[in-house]
């Protein structure tokens, strides 16, 4: 026989019960199904949060802040007059907590050996923002913002090599300034209105570049380099003395290796610096979406357990059922190996009717939800998709069911390959 006479037969031979068939494919339907929903959620939560992290922080940057002076089980560490510093309390992804950055430890740290430059996050505070004709509005700036990339929902990103004053304007202050939409608020001049540290009152003037969608990390009115100094030293004008920083950014070099950035935060730490990448500080939050997904899967893989004693029922029974019809293929010269591939391929297009029927309803009735999701309960986070279907995550759930089946039809396939012809055709 053939190969292709060979997968014709075992496709022919599959529907021969359709009842049996019909129920061991609904059982694959449903692990197929659920298996694909899974990874779509892990796969569409997983991207909102990349999106979120690329605003947060940047490969080729540690955030500094001062190291904290307590260790587990040792207790707290002695005030000293000389090098302890107020602690801020801040908290977040790009909180402090352990004290403040000297002049002297941003010095310290561009020192560090595969540390480019160092860039203090200064403390700025505004009051307002405003549009032409507009009310006033409380607003707060972004310590970041000049560094990193925003989520855009319109116009570009800031530039930190030009002589105008930008802004990258959160999605939520569009229709409150009156721009009538997103991409309409993009070249449209805002005001920023702040105190210095003697209570005088000032304002700026700033261009909009882009609009930011709403994010899980929402860090306020970005600006760039240029706006945040200038805001920055009319603030601060005719304040004497050290400033102190409550963190500041260390560039390194975006192709260093995972053992290069760790030997860069371990000499950080002898100065009592601790610096950490973004995956450092939403590492734990990535976690517990593995962990959630993970549960989902083992539940999906239950039902694809249940469904492969299915197989091996289904496939034990027409072995048994068409023990005549093996010994006649034997005498008539079909070997054992041709024998159990044609079980084999009937298990296999089992596990194949089953993953497409359960990936193609999955993705139709997932991607339905997921729009229903998005402009409903989901409507506050712009940009989450929260099932993200992937051809390649589609094609691996139907490979790994087929594998799946075969190996499940291995053992009835090796029962029908080691039957004496003779004995089988004796069989009543």
């Amino acid at each position: 026989m053939k190969t292709t006479d060979l997968i014709k037969s075992s496709v022919s031979n599959t529907f021969r019960s359709k009842t049996r068939t019909t129920l061991t494919v609904l059982a694959i339907f449903i692990g197929a199904f659920t298996l694909t929903l899974t990874n779509a959620l892990g796969a569409g939560v997983s991207d909102y949060v990349d999106k979120q992290v690329s605003s947060i922080g940047a490969s080729d940057m540690l955030v500094l802040t001062k190291a904290a002076s307590t260790n587990p089980g040792e207790g707290p560490a002695e005030y000293d007059e000389q090098s302890s510093t107020a602690g801020t309390g801040a908290a977040g992804p790009l909180g402090g907590g352990a004290g403040a950055l000297s002049e002297k430890n941003l010095s310290d740290a561009a020192q560090v050996q595969g540390v480019i430059e160092v860039v203090p996050i200064q403390s700025v505070a505004v009051d307002y923002i405003k549009a032409e004709g507009t009310a006033k509005y409380e607003v707060s700036l972004s310590r970041t913002g000049s560094f990193t990339k925003a989520d855009l929902a319109a116009g570009s990103q800031l530039s930190n090599d030009t002589a105008t004053y930008q802004a990258v304007l959160p999605l939520d202050y569009v229709e409150a300034l009156e721009f009538g939409g997103a991409d309409q608020a993009i070249g449209q001049t805002v005001t920023l209105g702040f105190s210095t540290l003697q209570g005088e009152k000032s304002t700026l003037e700033l261009e909009i570049v882009g609009v930011a969608n709403t994010s899980l990390f929402s860090s306020g009115l970005a600006v760039n380099q240029l706006a945040y100094e200038q805001i920055h030293s009319i603030q601060r004008e005719g304040v004497k003395g050290d400033e102190s920083f409550q963190a500041a950014v260390a560039y390194i070099d975006s192709a260093a290796s995972d053992e290069e950035v760790s030997r860069i935060k371990s000499d950080l730490l002898e100065i009592e610096i601790s610096g950490q990448t973004t995956e450092d500080q939403l590492g734990i939050l990535q976690t517990v979406i593995s962990g959630i997904v993970g549960v989902l899967n083992a539940f999906a893989l239950i039902a694809l357990l249940a469904a492969a004693f299915g197989i091996v029922n289904t496939l034990l029974m027409s072995v048994q059922e068409r023990t005549r019809e093996i010994g006649l293929m034997k005498a008539m010269g079909m070997g054992a190996g041709r024998i159990f591939g044609l079980f084999s391929l009937e298990a296999t297009f089992i596990g194949f009717l089953g993953s497409i029927l359960g990936v193609l309803v999955s993705v139709g009735v997932g991607s339905a939800l997921s729009q229903v999701l998005m402009q409903t309960v989901l409507a506050d986070l712009p940009g989450l998709n929260i099932l993200l279907f992937t051809p390649e995550s589609a094609i691996g759930v139907m490979l790994l069911i087929m594998l799946i089946a075969f190996v499940s039809g291995s053992l009835p396939a090796r029962r029908a390959a080691r039957l004496n012809p003779i004995d089988a055709l004796r069989y009543e």
